[in-house]
């Protein structure tokens, strides 16, 4: 096997970017327009995972690292900043955030002097990064874009994954249910105002209170500890492996899919379910 270093690929990179010796597609692109293939990729990284499949989880790392690169060279090319000052941002970064780990010059710390509680960690993490937006609000003078309490919650992200942090950073401020009981009060909550809203026949409102429920949910998921994005896939996941054994089960009673009716499926339904416990 050939030993790659990220200097292959940085030159690979450059030369792709050249005006004359480089790709037509690549030489067009700009940051904007290759963010969808950025989020692509890690999707596919986390469905690689989800699968187990090394493989392919190597493959589609190699592709999400494409994407620094190939932002850190249209930097570089505007004079913005390069991939080395994108790895310099990072590595202060993890040596400024994990005091418990490392020393200011990045080197380990006795085990002696480590802070092994992980709700100590946890709140060290949350006053670093408060200080660090202080420090980046200073620095704009005021302009920053997320100075919001809740403004630096990027919108791109995948809407539960983003309710779940917008919440988060809500409790970080005391605004919080006290425990997972009243939580699951307030989806109950949500749930009967979804029914009032049917029942009235409210488009509008329909969307308004189901959001509340997702939001609500979301909010559940993260009282629980539980991830509520990777939640949500597994159980979508669960259902696609439950609805193709319904299928399977309904074809070898000589009845397809398309042509069954709901009580056949539900009865096929059912008996998946007790198959598979």
């Amino acid at each position: 096997m050939k030993n790659r270093s990220i200097d292959t690929l940085l030159c690979l990179m450059a030369t792709l970017r050249d005006p004359v010796r480089g790709c037509s597609w690549d030489v067009i692109q700009t940051p904007a327009s290759i963010v969808p293939f950025t989020i692509e990729e890690a999707y596919e990284v986390a469905d690689a995972i989800d699968r187990g499949d090394h493989d392919d989880l190597r493959d589609e790392l190699g592709d999400l690292l494409l994407q620094v690169v190939f932002q850190s060279r249209m930097a570089e090319e505007a004079g913005t900043f390069t991939f080395a000052d994108v790895v310099e941002s990072i590595v202060g970064k993890l040596v400024r955030r994990h005091p418990h780990v490392f020393d200011v010059n990045g080197s380990p710390l006795p085990m002696d002097q480590r802070v092994e509680d992980p709700r100590a960690v946890e709140a060290a993490w949350q006053r670093i990064k408060a200080q660090e937006r202080a420090e980046k609000e200073r620095r704009t003078g005021g302009r920053n874009p997320a100075a919001s309490p809740l403004g630096d919650v990027p919108l791109v992200l995948p809407a539960l994954k983003r309710a779940e942090k917008i919440s988060r950073k809500a409790a970080g401020y005391g605004f919080d249910w006290p425990n997972t009981h009243d939580v699951i009060a307030k989806v109950r909550e949500e749930a009967d105002e979804v029914e009032d809203s049917l029942r009235q026949g409210d488009s509008k409102a329909i969307a308004e209170e189901i959001g509340d429920l997702l939001f609500s949910v979301a909010n559940l998921a993260r009282h629980a500890g539980v991830d509520a994005e990777e939640a949500l896939r597994q159980g979508t996941r669960k259902f696609e492996r439950r609805f193709a054994a319904m299928a399977q089960r309904l074809a070898g009673q000589g009845h397809a899919l398309s042509s069954s009716d709901l009580p056949a499926m539900e009865a096929a339904w059912q008996a998946v379910k007790r198959d598979e416990a």
